[in-house]
């Protein structure tokens, strides 16, 4: 009998420790979601700010081109002459 307590023991001790890991294991889990979702987070944001950030010198570009810069001239031309078009499909479209 006394083997077989053992045993008992041994598996009882060895079950506790798993509960205990697993205890262990799921605060940790639940730490890393909480980073994750921080993590996704500020990723947006700084994906918000990168896209503001190209706006501002794309913008930026095309007035540097207007103040006599020969640098991207030709790409400021084609962005005023896709706007002029815009602008004329709009008239357009109002005077339908």
């Amino acid at each position: 009998m006394s083997k077989i307590e053992t045993i008992v023991q041994t598996l009882e001790q060895n079950t506790n420790q798993i509960i205990d890991q697993i205890g262990l294991l799921q605060k940790e889990n639940g730490a890393l979601k909480k980073e994750i979702i921080n993590l996704k987070t500020l990723n947006k944001d700084q994906l918000l700010l990168l896209e503001e950030k190209q706006a501002e010198f794309d913008s930026l570009k095309i007035a540097s081109s207007m103040l006599g810069s020969n640098e991207n001239k030709r790409a400021s031309k084609l962005k005023i002459n896709a706007l002029i078009k815009e602008i004329n499909d709009c008239i357009a479209s109002l005077s339908d």
